[in-house]
């Protein structure tokens, strides 16, 4: 840590302690400029754009996933059960005779999964 705070200035451009004076020594300083600029993007890639496209990418997963019978909150507070899904909507149940369409964007959280029943119902033995 004390040789990062100790080369500072020369991260950030500032003239000083090595410079000749001459005329072919800015080099030096632009390389450094740019690698500033290569770390600060670099930064911004981990800190703001990846975990972002990461969100995205499993809100998409999960707005696909959607099922009737799912609990589901939506982005103005609505919760309800799906009641069906279509392409681009999705049918909550919100009440015993009240049905809301909304756009599937509108879904924020799948609440509670809808529980898989079994795919292959049981077989009684016969005697």
């Amino acid at each position: 840590m004390p040789n990062f705070l100790a080369n500072l200035p020369l991260l950030l451009g500032q003239p000083g302690g090595g410079g000749t004076g001459q005329p072919g020594s800015g080099g030096g300083s632009m390389i450094t400029m740019l690698a500033t600029f290569a770390l600060i993007i670099v930064i911004f890639y981990f800190l703001i754009i990846r975990p972002q496209r990461k969100k995205q990418k499993d809100t998409q997963s999960m707005l696909s996933n959607i099922r009737k019978g799912d609990r589901v909150s939506t982005i103005g507070g609505i919760r309800g059960m799906v009641h069906a899904v279509k392409e681009n909507t999705v049918v909550l149940k919100v009440d015993d005779n009240t049905k809301i369409e909304f756009n599937k964007n509108a879904i924020s959280a799948v609440l509670e999964r809808r529980e898989e029943e079994a795919s292959e119902p049981s077989e009684e033995k016969k005697e």
